[in-house]
């Protein structure tokens, strides 16, 4: 749960996209503009640099670079922002709308973090996959890799979807 009884929302407005993948989703954050980005559509997780990879019915995939303004005293990726992402992935994956339905929203009731390596690298992974989902609630899970080679981190979490945006 993020802060003392607050749930945090998650909003799909503006994001709808056909299934696929962007394989040059990570040479994005370097500057690499010839390969489109979808909308994260999420101001909190724009400001660290998130983008959307892939998205389905399902499934989220995000990316976010590794950098300075994202590590601890240690020098090793936050664990605020690893849990952070895995959230933002774990909810985008129950949230999925197909292109012309309506926006789904949601926010979260619970999320278990294991963290099990360091977190350096370039960029961080996550994918997010709906476990079950159910009328008002959804549960799903999360993995964050470092430049897809180092599982660092791994979540569970319970959603509950929104009425409003």
């Amino acid at each position: 749960m993020h802060g003392a009884g607050k749930a945090h929302a998650w909003h799909t407005r503006g994001t709808h996209m056909a299934p696929g993948r962007i394989d040059t989703a990570y040479r994005h954050h370097q500057g690499d503009n010839s390969m489109p980005q979808f909308a994260v559509d999420n101001p909190f997780l724009e400001t660290l640099g998130v983008s959307v990879a892939q998205w389905r019915e399902g499934y989220a995939e995000l990316l976010m670079p590794i950098d300075a303004s994202k590590l601890n005293r240690q020098g090793v990726l936050q664990g605020g922002a690893i849990a952070t992402l895995l959230d933002a992935a774990a909810g985008y994956a129950g949230l999925f709308a197909d292109h012309g339905q309506p926006p789904r929203h949601g926010f979260t009731l619970s999320l278990t973090t294991n963290y099990l390596d360091k977190g350096l690298g370039q960029f961080v992974r996550a994918k997010g996959f709906l476990e079950r989902g159910g009328r008002s609630i959804f549960f799903a899970r999360a993995e964050a890799w470092v430049d897809d080679r180092l599982l660092i981190a791994s979540a569970q979490g319970t959603f509950k979807y929104s009425k409003t945006a």
